[in-house]
């Protein structure tokens, strides 16, 4: 068994520690969500904090790891007499991002359930993890059903598994812990909500606090168990402090003016729900008991505040997480008495970093001043004056709701709200025989297919005798996530500033419904002589929203070099992810400059996309009273559809909401007549 790195041996990343000890002093406080770039160290401190926390007392022979002092009466493996128990460490219980439905929740054999009326149930993740921990690494990236029962189950402490009538349910308390990447893209901000706290990690500019994480790190790969006894002494000072601290838990007091403060900061902010103030205050009382008093301060409502309201602050995905310190200040100074010194308490030597550790000079997480900017916003530096032929980037207009555009057919793809496809969720459309496990019961095709063979079988009771042969897989359909291709022309035609604000604006409305629909969207842009891949293929519109605001015009249209570029990102992105199915969005007025016959190769390219069958859509930015209708003669060669940027509005008159099917079968039937 692999020796974990010592909690206390992480370098910096203050904020982090203590978040995750504040949910293993409470773990109602709600989990915590890790936010921040790769290689800060996300994934090594919550692994370590499972060494830190108490063992504890379990059933023997009990899969759901009940209490034996208080056993639950609806335990699947119970009824459990109350009595000795037997200790084992705390579980750190990982959940995969490709992980099924089944392997989360837990199974039941529907077999044995139809034919014996026996609850034979496997237990999944969530019993694993009762009383322990639960790590997903990566969780912007898993299935939002899956996230849904994730954290239902942490809400409710239960874990309920439902299929034809058959249900069990078993306890599933646990500390719940995620970690991110902010550039693969951002979870829906109902979910975010759910999480108790959340902390901004990045790692540190400071020379010696870096040599130090090296130092440290080459150290434990040398030695992973010399290193771990070396910190064993600092471990064991925070295991006894977390045991401590939750026993002190109970007596700490929060009162009114401790109370007023977090809801006037809730208000302040303008926080949606209640769910941000109940867990300031389990986190303010935890703040309280890891500090070893009895009574909440104002220091503890103001940590708390940095650690549970930045991401609940969020309207859009393009709003960077964080709060106004100083507004924060204020608020806390007029509703209660502030503390003389408004800085941070230093957590001293036994703090939550132990150990002896470095202090960091630059401030991190919730604390750090820049942490709000997209870090797409921070490369591209000041405005830097504009390149000859070229117009500076101008602000996009305000976005606004879209109509639906989908690819046509019926997809396989991951689970999204775009086109539609066969799921695993979703309307039942019909039944089929199951390849593999049995995961959505057909009860009336079963029945169906077991009913002819009754007396040849036997039956004599009641029951229904049912074989495997018998069973059938129910299918569904549902919706799909897409990648949608942004082709937009940058070139002069374009560069006009109120025309191209329109244009942005438009793009910037079409990422945000791409990213309500759970798309993966990838962004490629054409002007002077080539095109290049702005954005490569990803699930952070965030990321796209910052390139296209960055976006430089001027120049001359190599429409067809974008359209090349497009189909070579499509290849590519067809061999990595082939379930995927592409929609292609082309923004520009279908004028083609630069070059020798630039119509005939813009007209060739675009071939290339009817014949291939992908889906696509122009936008038509031609303003003006005298139109060309460049554009749509694109749309047709691309075996696609036009719309005007009045058009892509979805409260538009102009007419009711295109479907891509639609409109290609109408092109492609006009391209035969003629």
């Amino acid at each position: 068994m692999s020796v974990p790195f010592p909690f206390t041996a992480v370098v910096g990343q203050d904020d982090l520690r203590l978040a995750l000890l504040l949910n293993a002093v409470s773990p109602a406080v709600g989990g915590v969500l890790v936010r921040g770039e790769k290689g800060t160290a996300k994934s090594t401190a919550v692994r370590a904090l499972s060494a830190l926390l108490p063992e504890v007392d379990v059933v023997p022979g009990c899969r759901f790891s009940c209490d034996p002092a208080k056993p639950d009466p609806d335990c699947p493996d119970g009824p459990h007499e109350a009595g000795g128990g037997a200790w084992r460490p705390s579980r750190m219980v990982e959940l995969p991002v490709g992980a099924s439905e089944d392997r989360l929740v837990g199974a039941l054999d529907i077999e044995r359930a139809l034919a014996e009326g026996v609850k034979a149930f496997e237990p999944g993740l969530l019993a694993d993890a009762h009383r322990g921990i639960l790590y997903v690494d990566e969780v912007n990236l898993l299935h939002d059903h899956l996230v849904d029962l994730l954290l239902d189950a942490a809400a409710m402490g239960a874990s309920y598994v439902e299929r034809e009538g058959v249900s069990v349910r078993h306890a599933a308390r646990f500390l719940l812990v995620g970690t991110m990447n902010p550039e693969e893209g951002e979870l829906r901000p109902q979910l975010l909500d759910r999480f108790g706290l959340t902390v901004e990690v990045a790692a540190s500019r400071e020379p010696e606090q870096r040599v130090e994480v090296v130092r440290r790190r080459l150290a434990y790969d040398d030695d992973p168990a010399g290193f771990a006894a070396r910190w064993a002494e600092e471990e064991a000072d925070i295991r006894r402090r977390v045991v401590a601290a939750r026993e002190l838990l109970p007596s700490v007091v929060l009162g009114d003016g401790a109370l007023r403060q977090i809801a006037a900061t809730c208000a302040a902010f303008e926080v949606d729900g209640m769910r941000a103030d109940i867990v300031m205050a389990r986190t303010a009382t935890a703040l309280a008991a890891w500090a070893g008093r009895t009574d909440v301060l104002a220091e503890d409502v103001r940590r708390a505040a940095l650690l549970a309201l930045p991401h609940r602050r969020r309207r859009n995905p393009f709003d960077a997480p964080g709060l106004d310190e100083d507004r924060l200040d204020e608020t806390l100074e007029e509703f209660g008495e502030s503390p003389e010194d408004e800085e941070d308490p230093d957590p001293g030597p036994d703090g939550p970093g132990g150990g002896g550790q470095p202090p960091s000079s630059e401030p991190e997480g919730p604390r750090g001043g820049d942490t709000g900017a997209r870090p797409e916003a921070q490369e591209s530096g000041p405005a830097q004056a504009p390149a000859a032929g070229e117009q500076s980037p101008v602000r996009a207009a305000e976005p606004f709701r879209t109509k639906v555009l989908s690819v046509p057919g019926l997809g396989e793809g991951a689970a999204g709200r775009r086109s539609r496809a066969r799921t695993e969720r979703g309307r039942t459309t019909g039944a089929r025989r199951p390849r593999g496990t049995l995961t959505k019961l057909h009860l009336a095709a079963t029945v169906q297919a077991a009913a002819p063979h009754q007396r040849t079988r036997g039956r004599s009771g009641p029951g229904l005798v049912v074989r495997r042969d018998d069973l059938r897989q129910a299918t569904r359909e549902g919706r799909e996530g897409n990648l949608v291709l942004f082709v937009v022309d940058a070139s002069g035609s374009m560069a006009a500033r109120q025309r191209m604000s329109a244009v942005k604006g438009a793009v910037l409305s079409l990422l945000l419904d791409a990213y309500q629909r759970r798309d993966k969207v990838g962004l490629v842009t054409f002007r002077g002589s080539a095109a290049e891949v702005a954005l490569p293929p990803t699930s952070s519109v965030d990321a796209a929203a910052a390139r296209l605001e960055s976006l430089p015009t001027g120049g001359r249209t190599p429409l067809a070099a974008g359209l090349l570029k497009a189909h070579d990102v499509l290849r590519v992105e067809r061999l990595r992810d082939p379930a995927r199915r592409p929609l292609v969005v082309v923004v520009t007025d279908g004028r083609a400059t630069g070059g020798p016959e630039p119509v005939a190769l813009a007209g060739r390219a675009a071939r290339l996309f009817a014949a291939e069958g992908l889906a696509s859509v122009v936008v038509d930015c031609e303003t003006g009273h005298v139109r060309l209708g460049l554009a749509g003669r694109l749309a047709g060669e691309l075996g696609g559809t036009a719309v005007t940027l009045d058009e892509l509005r979805a409260d538009s008159i102009a007419g009711l909401v295109r479907d891509v099917q639609g409109s290609q079968g109408t092109q492609r039937t006009s391209r035969r007549a003629a």
